[in-house]
């Protein structure tokens, strides 16, 4: 059976496509890639069917991740295939806990930044969008950072160690 995580940001062509292109290669280098499914999505749908902004692809390039991506919107629907939906913000987490359908559908719900213990208080990843490329840099080191506790914890509930 196939674990299945959801990056969710606002528009989809910058947090939650770096997240999704760090998670998977995360999941491929711990050689969990045949067990866990990563993708992304947005709370609305302004750049359904675009690719990833070009500075995200440009900074997930240098760094050796894939960048292929088409922008997309978070359904409702998706929470009963999903088993882990991850903001990338506290305002994608009230959003998708409002669209839950059910208590346990909103359990699924995690802010990325939770799974990194030198995150603090501030569990929000800012958005890059209206920045410069530095911004796109600070966000990607957030993601990768978050991207091993989050492993950690994928790992534990596909090997069936969680506690």
């Amino acid at each position: 059976m196939t674990y299945r995580v959801c990056f969710v940001c606002t528009g989809n062509i910058c947090r939650s496509p770096m997240a999704e292109a760090v998670f998977r290669a995360r999941a491929a280098e711990a050689g969990l890639d045949d067990r866990v499914a990563a993708d992304s999505a947005g709370t609305g749908g302004w750049h359904e069917g675009d690719g990833a902004d070009p500075r995200a692809v440009r900074v997930l390039e240098e760094h050796g991740y894939d960048s292929a991506h088409t922008a997309r919107q978070f359904q409702a629907s998706w929470f009963t295939r999903l088993d882990l939906v991850i903001a990338l913000d506290s305002g994608h987490l009230k959003a998708l806990r409002r669209l839950a359908p059910t208590e346990e559908d909103a359990r699924k719900i995690r802010l990325l930044r939770s799974y990194d213990p030198a995150a603090g208080d501030d569990l929000d990843v800012p958005d890059p969008y209206y920045g410069a490329l530095d911004g796109f840099e600070e966000c990607l080191e957030m993601v990768e950072r978050a991207s091993e506790g989050l492993l950690a914890a994928v790992r534990d509930e596909v090997e069936g160690t969680a506690v």
